[in-house]
């Protein structure tokens, strides 16, 4: 996880919520995970008619000004990742829906 470009740091997470592994700025950070499993359980039970029973999300994106999470789920663990973003104050930054 440390070889990342731009990380500012990474959670690796049980299915529950546990730290299993941390580093950089989310090193050890609880309170992160308990957003992260929260925000997983919300994605997980949002609209079962639209999405199905067994659809899941593949990658979610949070994106601030300065800064993005990416966490994705695999091999039943939660990885987590801040990014910084460097971006100059003429670019725009676009949101894909």
């Amino acid at each position: 996880m440390e070889k990342i470009p731009d990380q500012l740091g990474y959670l690796i997470l049980t299915e529950d919520g546990a730290v299993l592994e941390s580093g950089g700025e989310l090193e050890n950070d609880e309170r992160v995970a308990i957003i992260i499993t929260d925000l997983i359980s919300l994605s997980n039970s949002i609209d079962p008619v639209a999405f199905g029973p067994e659809e899941k999300f593949k990658k979610i994106s949070i994106t601030y000004d300065d800064h993005w999470f990416v966490i994705c789920i695999s091999n039943k663990k939660i990885y987590v990742v801040k990014r910084s973003i460097q971006s100059s104050p003429s670019e725009s930054i676009a949101v894909n829906v």
